[in-house]
């Protein structure tokens, strides 16, 4: 069992996510699954769960490096997950296209902000993994942890453009636990999280916590229902429960189909 604000049978949700995964591919009638393959610990556990649901011939990996920005121990961390599970691994270098998109922007790519060329570099990847899944009549498999998700910590049509979310109701720190019972290397378990779509980016950082606070503040807020007060008084951390209230609020939107306006 896990304890951190509430209660989660691991084994039970193991179980539950290898079941959703296969129970969905077979209901929408395609022919498995394909997931971005980054060396870290979500793209790790998804493609575990995926193999153990699908088996490893209908799991294609894809990794979607940028020479300038990827770190090499990434390529062989994604290489060896791979190996492990015996799945078909493909590369999309992004860079060319990238720079074909810098080219064309100009001025705007290389002065503004590192959010929004960042958030082009996600949907190019999500482009990529789209084209393999049209091609082969595959699913894009979402890696979006529960974390990111209520914080909104994602690109809407980037990395939150995918056909479904098997670890979507895990917190980053469940996730871990999860990833030691299906035998993901430590060193990936361990590996501080990052997207990497600039150099020295780390989740953790662009947070302002470690996900164990994170989490820990997210399961009084969304699963106990507490009110900002109350969290507020029992972590002794105002200014960042306030952060966080305000990131979920404002990218509340991504989780949701854009509205369409009434008409009549």
């Amino acid at each position: 069992m896990i304890s951190m604000g509430r209660k989660i049978d691991i084994d039970k949700a193991h179980k539950n996510i290898v079941d959703f995964i296969r129970n969905y591919v077979a209901k929408t009638g395609n022919n498995g699954v394909v997931i971005g393959l980054s060396g870290g610990l979500d793209s790790a556990v998804s493609a575990y769960l995926a193999v153990e649901a699908l088996g490893f011939d209908k799991v294609l990996g894809v990794m979607m490096p940028e020479l300038s920005i990827t770190c090499p121990e990434s390529l062989l961390d994604a290489s060896n997950v791979a190996d492990q599970l015996g799945i078909e691994l493909k590369t999309v270098e992004i860079s060319k296209i990238v720079d074909s998109y810098a080219l064309e922007l100009g001025a705007d790519y290389l002065n503004t902000n590192i959010g929004a060329n960042g958030n082009l570099k996600s949907r190019i990847r999500m482009c990529s993994l789209y084209y393999y899944a049209n091609l082969l009549n595959k699913l894009v498999l979402g890696t979006g942890n529960k974390s990111e998700i209520v914080l909104g910590y994602f690109t809407k049509y980037g990395d939150g453009g995918v056909d479904l979310e098997p670890i979507g109701g895990l917190y980053k720190t469940e996730v871990r636990i999860l990833a030691r019972s299906l035998g993901v290397p430590e060193d990936i378990i361990m590996k501080p999280p990052s997207a990497e779509l600039c150099i020295g980016q780390y989740d953790e950082e662009d947070l302002g916590n470690p996900y164990e606070v994170i989490d820990e503040i997210l399961v009084e807020l969304i699963d106990n229902r507490k009110s900002m007060e109350e969290v507020k008084k029992q972590f002794n951390l105002g200014k960042d429960i306030d952060e966080f209230v305000k990131r979920i609020q404002q990218n509340a939107h991504k989780s949701s189909m854009p509205p369409i306006a009434h008409i009549g």
